[in-house]
């Protein structure tokens, strides 16, 4: 799915249907994350009017989704909490920077948020068929339509960005396969390493 080398382990749905709370407080801390990284982005490129454009964008998208999970965790009575360490994003740039260095670090960045804007769509839709409640279902069954938007939004930054300092789309894209190799490699282990019902991880 969007270019992901590995599935989810139905280990990760069994951990995250029957711990809906943590799985809404992880959801929105993801949310945020998202927002914030798109923003750092933008801000250090801002000589590239059209990538902050549709970075922004995109921030203002996951900000969205965050005020929408934030209310029904207010609804709920479930407190948001401090965000938890985030094993999944801090191994994957580990492992972008094992690959060897790129050529562009931008694209890079841009093609490790595809890879987790599409593990996010590709679990969102496992969510919609079996949350445990019909709400819960709507909500992942519209939002994976908008983690597939942000997905070909990042690949086609990269691939534009890229082309802008000589680097021709196959390397980019080839680029992209072997870190979602990478990417599936460190999903197959948290699964096995960490049950708790996260996102990404």
């Amino acid at each position: 799915m969007l270019g992901l080398a590995t599935p989810t382990d139905d280990a990760w749905i069994e951990a995250a249907i029957a711990d809906v709370p943590s799985l809404l407080c992880d959801h929105a801390h993801c949310e945020m994350k998202a927002a914030s990284n798109a923003m750092s982005l933008a801000v250090r490129h801002g000589d590239r009017p059209e990538l902050v454009q549709a970075l922004v964008a995109l921030a203002e998208e996951e900000l969205a989704h965050f005020r929408r999970v934030h209310q029904i965790l207010i609804e709920r009575g479930i407190p948001l909490g401090s965000p938890p360490v985030d094993p999944y994003a801090a191994t994957l740039r580990r492992a972008a920077h094992d690959l060897g260095q790129f050529r562009s670090p931008l694209v890079d960045r841009l093609l490790i948020g595809a890879l987790i804007e599409a593990r996010s769509c590709e679990r969102f839709r496992l969510l919609s068929e079996r949350a445990p409640e019909p709400e819960l279902r709507a909500l992942y069954h519209e939002l994976l339509a908008s983690e597939a938007g942000h997905y070909r939004v990042f690949v086609d930054l990269a691939v534009r960005e890229g082309a802008r300092e000589g680097i021709d789309e196959d390397t980019v894209r080839a680029r992209l396969r072997a870190l979602a190799a990478a990417e599936g490699a460190i999903v197959a282990q948290l699964v096995v390493e960490d049950d708790r019902a996260t996102v990404h991880g």
